[in-house]
C-alpha cells in the first residue's frame, strides 16, 4: 500500500489575507446564527436535534484546525449546512415559511424544507468525506474516491434516518416536529434518496474546484 502524503494534510499557512480570514469569518457568523436561532424557537427540543450536529462540529473544527485546516470551499459549504440545520431547528422543518411559500406558491402537497434539508445532508458532507479521504488516505485520484465518498455518505444518511427512529421510539408524538415526516409513509426513503442525490451532484459539480484547491494547498506547503 503507498504511503500517505502527509503533506496533504495541511493547508498553507501563507495564503493570502482574505482566504486566512475568510474560515473565522464564517465560523463567527455561525456562531451568531446559533445564537438568533435558539431565541424563542417553536420547540427547544427540537432546536437541539436538528443543531447539535453545530454544537459538536464547531468546537470540534476549532480545536483541531492548526493541525488539520480546512479547505476554504469546505468552510463555506459547512456554514451554508448550519444555516440549513438552524432555520430547520428554529421552525421544524414542516413549519419554515420558506417553505410553506413554496408550497402554496407551486401547489405543492407539503412544505418542501424537508427534503431541501436531505439534499443538503449529501451535498456537502460529499465534499467532507472527499477531503478527509483525499487528504489522509492513499485514495486521492483514485477513481473509487467518488464511489466510496457517496457511499460514505449514503451510510450517514441511513444512521441518521436510525436516529430519527430512536428518537420516536423515545419521544413518541412528541418527536413529529423532529422527524417531519408531514403523514409521508416513504419520508424515510425519499429522505435516503435526497441525500444520494445531493452527494452525486455535488462532486459531479465541485469535484475539479475542490482539486484545485487541494492542489494548491499541497503545493504552498512544502514550499
Amino acid at each position: 500500500m503507498p504511503a500517505v502524503d502527509t503533506a496533504s494534510r495541511a493547508l498553507p499557512a501563507t495564503a493570502d489575507t482574505p482566504r486566512r480570514h475568510l474560515p473565522v469569518l464564517l465560523a463567527g457568523l455561525v456562531a451568531a446564527g446559533l445564537a438568533v436561532s435558539v431565541w424563542q424557537p417553536h420547540d427547544l427540543m427540537t432546536w437541539f436535534l436538528e443543531t447539535v450536529w453545530i454544537l459538536i462540529g464547531l468546537p470540534l473544527i476549532v480545536l483541531t484546525w492548526r493541525r488539520f485546516p480546512l479547505s476554504n470551499l469546505l468552510c463555506c459549504l459547512l456554514a451554508l449546512h448550519a444555516l440549513v440545520l438552524m432555520v430547520g431547528g428554529h421552525y421544524t422543518y414542516a413549519q419554515v415559511p420558506l417553505g410553506d411559500w413554496a408550497r402554496d406558491t407551486f401547489g405543492l402537497d407539503r412544505n418542501p424544507y424537508d427534503r431541501l434539508g436531505h439534499l443538503v445532508q449529501g451535498f456537502v458532507p460529499a465534499i467532507l468525506v472527499r477531503e478527509l479521504l483525499s487528504r489522509t488516505s492513499p485514495l486521492r485520484g483514485s477513481r473509487w474516491l467518488a464511489p466510496l465518498t457517496v457511499c460514505a455518505c449514503l451510510a450517514f444518511s441511513a444512521l441518521f434516518e436510525l436516529f430519527e427512529w430512536a428518537a420516536a421510539v423515545v419521544g413518541g408524538a412528541a418527536a413529529d416536529d423532529f422527524l417531519a415526516t408531514q403523514g409521508d409513509v416513504w419520508d424515510t426513503q425519499w429522505d435516503m434518496f435526497c441525500a444520494l442525490i445531493g452527494a452525486c451532484v455535488s462532486l459531479l459539480l465541485l469535484s475539479r474546484v475542490h482539486d484545485r484547491q487541494l492542489a494548491k494547498a499541497r503545493a504552498q506547503s512544502v514550499v
